[in-house]
């Protein structure tokens, strides 16, 4: 919970959203929502001031102004059983769906779960490489699609991490992922893997655009009467011409 109101305050809606803008407040207030749910925190880093100078200050005073909460799931939706790259995999059509790179386990109904990082899943039957980059591109309605020069013809086993993921890019090679996708790479990281893994960079936003039904999903779960919407707004910063 990053801008909080009294726990007894009583809901009237829940707006869902990936980041938390001045647009977005908006909207919540125009919908009738003093919740808004995000999957990127506002508040990402120490404020040594609240101004009125950058957006996030602007977010604030707003949000507070019109009795608006925010609260975020960032890495804890990340690592989570059933998170975002979950999601992604469900998306994507794929099977028998493991943990990358194993973490620590929680509770959670009962049960004891692991939490992760990445994960790394089967497609029904192998598909030729160019077949899987367009089934990748209209998945996640992509534009564009940045790929490694990979020498491999037919892609099997997926490696996937929403958003920056190429810090597991090795753990992919590991596993022997065919493909590993992801949100972000960075220019150096598709060097030294051709022969290995095809690289997927599908966008960061893309990656995780997804992520809003399983907040919703978790939220309608366990208040089935409250009014929860998608908002409409579209929250990437970065356009493609």
């Amino acid at each position: 919970m990053q801008i909080g109101l009294a726990e007894d305050a009583e809901a009237t809606g829940a707006l869902l959203c990936l980041e938390v803008t001045e647009e977005i407040v908006n909207e919540a207030i125009l919908r009738g929502c003093n919740l808004i749910v995000s999957h990127h925190p506002l508040l990402f880093h120490p404020l040594k001031s609240i101004t009125e100078r950058d957006y996030v200050g602007r977010v604030i005073f707003k949000a507070i102004q019109h009795g608006i909460a925010i609260y975020a799931a960032h890495t804890n939706l990340d690592s989570a059983q059933d998170g975002v790259a979950f999601k992604m995999a469900e998306k994507l059509g794929l099977q028998n769906i493991e943990w990358l790179s194993e973490k620590v386990p929680y509770e959670r109904y009962g049960h004891t779960l692991m939490a992760g990082e990445g994960i790394i899943a089967q497609l029904p039957s192998a598909v030729s490489k160019r077949e899987f980059m367009e089934h990748v591109k209209e998945v996640f309605h992509l534009k564009s699609l940045r790929v490694n020069n990979a020498e491999k013809k037919l892609i099997s086993r997926v490696a996937l991490c929403g958003g920056s993921g190429a810090f597991l890019i090795s753990k992919a090679v590991e596993q022997q992922a065919d493909a590993f996708v992801t949100g972000e790479i960075g220019y150096h990281r598709f060097f030294g893997c051709e022969q290995d893994i095809l690289l997927m960079e599908i966008g960061h936003y893309e990656s995780e655009q997804y992520t809003i039904e399983v907040l919703r999903d978790i939220i309608t779960r366990f208040a089935p009467t409250l009014y929860v919407c998608k908002a409409e707004t579209n929250t990437n910063p970065i356009n493609y011409l």
